[in-house]
This record gives C-alpha cells, structure tokens and sequence, in this order.
C-alpha cells in the first residue's frame, strides 16, 4: 500500500467511504435485530476495500451489478444514506421506491442497476450491458461483482465465455471471503485460486490483496480502462473476509477464532486509518472528525425514513413493465 501518488482529498474521500459502509452496516445491523426494518439482510462487514476500491474506478457513466450483499457497492456507487436506508424501511423516498428493499438496492440513474439476489445472476446482466455498450459505441464500461460462490454456478461460465469470445467491455470481480455461505471455498474449487479460471477464457486473470483499498483501485483501474478501450474484459479475484454472519441470524460458528482474529487485525478499515496516519495524510482527530460526520449522517437518514411514508397498495401497479400486442 503506497499513498505516494495519490492527493490526500482522494484517499480520506476512500476512508470516509470504507467508514460509511462500516457504520451504515453495523447500525442496519442493530434496527433489524431490535425488530425495527422488515426482510432480511445480508452485510459486508470487512468487505469495504473492494466496493469503494472498485468503484472509485468508475464513472459515473459507468454501471456495476450487485448481489445478496448489496449495500456496499450501492453505498460505494454514489446511492445516498437517505436514499439506501429509506429503502430498508420500505419507504416511498427509497432509491427503490420501498419496492426492492435489501435484496433489490439500486438505482440505475447512479449507476447501479438494483441487486440480483439470486446467486450468478448478475453475471449474464452485466455482459449483457456491455454488449449493448459495444452496440451502442458507448465509451462505458459494465463491472459484476460477485461472490466466490457464483464462480461455480453456469451463469459464470455462460457469462465470462460471451464476455471474452466478443471483447465486451466488462470487469468481472470476485469478492473471494473464503465463505460460500458457511461452505469454505477449497471445499468446491480445486484450483488454486478463482482468477487462474480466467485462462479457460483467454482474458487476464489477476488475484490480490482485497483488503488493501489501494491495491484494488490501482488494479480495477486498469481492468475498467482495458475494457474501455475495447480489450476485453478481466478476471479480478479480490481476497478479503466477512467479518460477520452471512445473514442477519448466522454468528458465523463455522469461522475458526484464530482465522477470524487475524481478520479482524488485517480488516481494511483499521489497516488504512494507521497507514494514513503512519504516512502523515491524517491525524487521529481528522479519522475522529469523519467518524463523527458520518455517525450524524446515518443518524440523520434514520430519522428521515422512519418519517417517510409507507407505500399504498395501489402503488404495486406502478414501475411495471407492460408487453403491448
């Protein structure tokens, strides 16, 4: 991790946005628990490197497709607080209308097309996108993030091979936290590593460090512009671990408690706060200031949703799609 090139604007606005997901988490977390949000969720605790890391990457022209654990990239794709907590509520101010809830958080006018919560089911969507990209002649790029899990569903396969046999602009990220569920990963894969898959398709493959903020902007980086410029796509395996359940009612048991520390001493959010300060960009007190601002924002987007008005049930005949004879 180096923050020799980067402007220290750049890199708090990458704490701030680890520090946003982190805490939008843990308070969601807590509202579920005390029986206050309907549904049910499944977090990203651990996991804010490769969001913000990734979406930093991208334009806001750009496009990325989500999974069950969606309030990250939302979050990380430019989704407000109000907008993604409201949705939680199942409010009419959500980004989703109340209609989607956690599952289906999105908003495409940020970019972001609402989550697909069936596992690999974002893959075909995504390279479906950057197939109308490369049809359109749109300097755009299509970036799925996915699980370690979907890389064994046949939509991965489907997915990759239409991605690379046509150069479509798309960026393939695996979040690799070692879990499919409570199934460890070298349970169910045999190589070595999910990116080395990437040479059955003739496209690069690349496996890093995906709790080093940095490491996976500078890497999603040249993926999204090799894609931009017509290359193709590229495998991206980022290595990082949920540091919670996998759903909202798993304390997780299947984690052993020495690999779980050392997560928890290796988590994104504390390693670049003391490699921050270590490199003089930022004081404990500016750390504490953004900690504190985002605290008032996601108090302040609680307090607007639980306000905001339920939907009716009329509005259920809305936002539909209707095929005309």
């Amino acid at each position: 991790m180096s923050t020799r090139s980067f402007d220290p604007p750049f890199l708090l606005s990458l704490y701030r946005g680890m520090v946003r997901i982190r805490k939008f988490e843990e308070r969601v977390k807590f509202l579920f628990l005390e029986g206050r949000m309907p549904g049910t969720i499944h977090q990203c605790q651990g996991q804010e490197a490769c969001a913000v890391g990734v979406c930093a990457a991208l334009g806001p022209e750009d496009v990325v497709t989500s999974t069950h654990r969606p309030h990250g990239h939302a979050l990380a794709k430019g989704i407000t607080v109000h907008d993604a907590m409201a949705e939680l509520f199942a409010r009419t101010t959500g980004c989703c209308k109340g209609k989607g809830g956690s599952l289906h958080l999105g908003d495409l006018a940020r970019g972001m097309v609402p989550a697909v919560a069936i596992v690999g089911g974002g893959i075909p969507i995504a390279t479906g996108m950057a197939l109308a990209f490369k049809m359109r002649k749109q300097e755009r790029v299509a970036v799925c993030f996915m699980g370690d899990g979907a890389v064994n569903e046949g939509a991965f396969h489907e997915g990759v091979n239409m991605g690379a046999i046509w150069s479509l602009p798309v960026v393939y990220v695996v979040e690799n936290n070692l879990y499919g569920a409570s199934t460890p990963i070298h349970w169910v894969t045999k190589t070595k590593t999910i990116a080395e898959r990437s040479s059955a398709y003739g496209i690069p493959g690349i496996t890093i460090d995906g709790n080093d903020v940095l490491a996976v902007y500078e890497t999603a980086k040249a993926a999204v512009q090799r894609a931009r410029e017509g290359a193709g796509p590229t495998l991206l395996e980022l290595i990082t671990y949920r540091i919670t359940g996998h759903s909202r009612r798993d304390p997780a048991l299947y984690q052993p408690a020495e690999e779980k520390a050392r997560a928890l001493e290796n988590e994104p959010i504390r390693r670049f706060s003391r490699h921050l300060i270590e490199q003089g960009i930022a004081g404990a007190e500016a750390m504490e200031r953004i900690d504190l601002e985002v605290d008032q924002e996601i108090e302040s987007a609680i307090e607007a949703a639980v306000t905001a008005p339920e939907p009716a049930p009329e509005d259920a005949l809305e936002d539909l799609f209707v095929e005309r004879a």
